[in-house]
């Protein structure tokens, strides 16, 4: 059983699963999704990822159709400051819901 990678190269998040994949010798069956072609819509692939989201990871039964980190971001509350020099929330760094806080 190999993983499968479904990615647009074009994506940001989808090149740098291609890399960390690549360089740490990960054997994968790349599934190219062209997006600009709107293939992330197609019946084909949201089989795969009903959301019609890139990056996506299955490994037999198991599937990743989220970004870990932007699952950690979401769970902060954290948004862009609304002009440079504000500070941001939580120090700049996203942590998990639940997770102790850095300043206890």
């Amino acid at each position: 059983m190999v993983l499968e990678l479904f990615l647009d190269l074009y994506s940001a998040p989808c090149r740098a699963i291609y890399i960390f994949t690549r360089k740490n010798s990960i054997p994968f069956e790349m599934h190219p999704v062209e997006l600009a072609q709107g293939e992330h819509l197609k019946p084909e692939f949201l089989k795969v990822n009903p959301l019609g989201k890139v990056p996506a990871l299955r490994d037999g039964d198991f599937l990743v159709a989220e970004s870990p980190a932007r699952r950690l971001q979401s769970g902060s509350g954290c948004r862009p400051p609304p002009r440079p020099g504000q500070p941001g929330c939580n120090r700049g760094r996203p942590r998990l819901e639940g997770s102790p806080s850095p300043d206890v």
